[in-house]
């Protein structure tokens, strides 16, 4: 459908820039026929040679000029007219992207809200059917609290990526100990990254930071989640809060495969994912990154993505103090 409506409009534009070419000749052709129709009737109508010579040559002047002048107002005219095409031919484009990765962002959100929705309903219906031990409560009970935080972040996300998307950009900012933050955010989300010894605090004590509290947790909560899921296997993420010159810089390292040099600003986008396959496989919904980005400029603190030498990625935050 998208290739059959790119075609038609080229045979449209193609239409149009062809008739008035014609329209042009056709014009300068006429213009002409009317000075050499004027200069027969000087020529008849004079007995002055020297007259004669003077009415044909001021004629001659006249459609010179009003060929260069048609000929310069159409080339302005077209120029105008396929400047106007390409920008209406790019915003079509444009709302061709966006429509499928909104349709591809809703497929994967419904896909991600089932999948925790369906986890933790049959650990439930475990519980109640079968007699368990203690210890194997614990296990499912422990499961379903894992699949409700992530359920709970993905509508977390959902939601604060719409009121980004239509401009409610109110945030509530106070100034709070941003290191006890991320301590708290660590041990309530990615405990068990903490228990496996995958994730490494590098954060100095007692750093405050005036900004929105909950939108800030959402940025770590979401750079950490994409280390995660971009790690595999291989999960070993760094988290380091210090002071640098005249900011308060955060930066999560991870040890995953890497953002490559393309990709970097694009990864930003609202609903845009990387395109190889491998990382297609993860899952996401190609907004985490985007809320990041757009809560970092509601902040106006800056945010990079740098390789991670000898693998992975680096995101940088930085904020003015």
């Amino acid at each position: 459908m998208q290739k059959k409506s790119a075609l038609i409009f080229s045979i449209f534009v193609g239409y149009i820039i062809l008739q008035f070419l014609w329209w042009e000749v056709l014009l300068v052709k006429q213009s002409n026929e009317i000075i050499e129709g004027k200069q027969n009737l000087v020529s008849l109508s004079s007995a002055n040679y020297n007259q004669i010579l003077k009415n044909i040559s001021d004629l001659e002047s006249k459609k010179i000029h009003r060929v260069y002048m048609i000929v310069g107002e159409g080339t302005v005219f077209l120029l105008i007219l396929l400047f106007g095409m390409i920008k209406v031919r790019s915003s079509i484009k444009k709302e061709i992207e966006v429509n499928e990765q909104q349709k591809n962002f809703i497929l994967s959100v419904s896909h991600e809200l089932k999948t925790p929705l369906a986890a933790t309903k049959l650990q439930i219906q475990t519980l109640l059917k079968h007699q368990l031990e203690r210890d194997k409560q614990v296990v499912l009970l422990n499961n379903a609290l894992e699949e409700t935080d992530r359920l709970n972040k993905l509508v977390e996300n959902v939601l604060i990526a719409n009121q980004l998307t239509n401009h409610y950009n109110a945030i509530y900012k106070v100034e709070f100990n941003f290191t006890e933050l991320i301590y708290q955010t660590i041990n309530r989300y990615f405990q068990l990254l903490l228990d496996n010894q995958s994730i490494i605090l590098n954060i100095e004590e007692n750093i405050y930071l005036n900004a929105d509290k909950d939108l800030i947790q959402s940025v770590i909560i979401n750079l950490i989640d994409n280390a995660v899921k971009y790690s595999f296997n291989d999960v070993l993420i760094t988290l380091n809060l210090k002071h640098e010159n005249n900011f308060l810089v955060l930066e999560i390292k991870d040890c995953g495969i890497g953002v490559l040099e393309k990709e970097r600003k694009k990864i930003f986008n609202h609903f845009y994912r990387v395109g190889s396959e491998e990382n297609r496989k993860t899952k996401g919904t190609g907004i985490g990154l985007f809320l990041v980005k757009s809560i970092c400029d509601l902040h106006h603190a800056s945010i990079e993505t740098l390789p991670n030498i000898p693998k992975g990625s680096i995101f940088k935050i930085k904020f003015q103090t």
